[in-house]
């Protein structure tokens, strides 16, 4: 199979870096240029030690990209919109990580991020990269936008439900977010509404995360409200979501509801085990890997579900679903670069 040539701009950041590990080792990828403007001249491994050897790439600034045939960017939110016309004459395949074009209402994006979109007529042609969720939509597709980490988890533990149409509409769904410090980036962006320190165990977002809006419009539920916490690890997302169904539902209904959506997919392992210390979904079991853990509980006296949903922010929130999206969009088979075992313990 021919092989592509890829190119990363914005290559020094967490995510930069989670996508030049992934790509070094793709098969049917070749690694062309990587940008960093603080930076450029020097070796990745300066800023990557984990990849020293691995890779004799040197960072350039963006003025000196050249054509490719896939353009990665991983800049922060608000820096890719206002350039991506010059973005997109590089290459014909653009995958955007920020938060620029997850949206598809230009509203939307000016209530959730406090101002207009600079490009909206852009908005419509950009893909929400989440396979398990819009996988046919991405087949060929040429413009496809990152995830937010903890959207992907609020929307993969409920995505079944929601698909199985078993939910209450009149009552809301709450969710409830633990997340590593890496979710902030190498150098936080201030928008992220992310603790800057490491070690923080604070709410960061009790009310309104920007991420609520990708959920929202990936499940069409405007009920759904997210609260998110920092808490002291480096990576990781948990989502613990509170949901009410129409009609009591059991622990079987439960299972033949999840295995119905999720039994096919290659990155989905359901995890709801009777007895043991991992008997549901937890962060630092997929720590390095693409992999989303999800899991249920009910309260049989209320009739509530719980739903979870475990995953590496850098990985399945970010880089890991940007190249599965990737995969797909070309035409490979979906798993390439992407058969990672997690790292345990972490």
């Amino acid at each position: 199979m021919e092989r592509v040539r890829v190119s990363i701009v914005g290559a020094s950041g967490y995510v930069g870096g989670e996508l030049l590990r992934l790509l070094l080792r793709h098969p049917f990828v070749d690694l062309a240029q990587i940008t960093s403007e603080s930076h450029a001249g020097e070796p990745a491994h300066r800023v990557h030690p984990h990849l020293r050897r691995a890779t004799a790439l040197t960072f350039c600034r963006m003025g000196d990209l050249r054509p490719c045939d896939v353009l990665f960017i991983a800049l922060p939110h608000g820096e890719v919109a206002p350039r991506i016309e010059s973005f997109a004459a590089l290459a014909p395949v653009v995958i955007d990580l920020s938060a620029d074009f997850r949206l598809r209402d230009p509203e939307a994006y000016r209530r959730w991020y406090g101002r207009p979109h600079p490009r909206p007529e852009w908005l419509p042609r950009f893909i929400y990269g989440l396979p398990e969720r819009y996988r046919e939509d991405l087949r060929g597709a040429r413009y496809i936008s990152g995830v937010g980490c903890n959207a992907t988890a609020a929307i993969l533990a409920l995505w079944p439900l929601i698909r199985a149409d078993v939910l209450d509409p009149e009552r809301p769904i709450l969710v409830d977010i633990k997340a590593g410090s890496s979710e902030a980036g190498r150098e936080p962006n201030p928008g992220s509404h992310h603790p800057e320190r490491h070690g923080a165990i604070r709410p960061y977002a009790p009310v309104r995360h920007r991420h609520t809006a990708e959920v929202r419009q990936a499940l069409g539920r405007d009920t759904i409200v997210l609260s998110v916490t920092a808490v002291d690890v480096v990576r990781g997302v948990l989502a613990v979501a509170h949901t009410w169904p129409r009609a009591p539902l059991t622990e079987s209904d439960l299972w033949r509801i999840y295995r119905a959506a999720y039994g096919e997919e290659p990155f989905i392992r359901i995890v709801k085990d009777r007895q043991g210390l991992h008997r549901l979904p937890d962060p630092k079991a997929v720590v390095g890997s693409n992999f989303a853990d999800v899991g249920f509980a009910i309260e049989e006296e209320t009739g509530r579900i719980v739903a979870l949903c475990a995953l590496d922010n850098l990985m399945k929130g970010a880089a890991g679903s940007a190249v599965q999206s990737l995969n797909i969009a070309m035409g490979w088979p979906e798993t390439a670069g992407l058969d990672l075992i997690p790292v345990y313990p972490a």
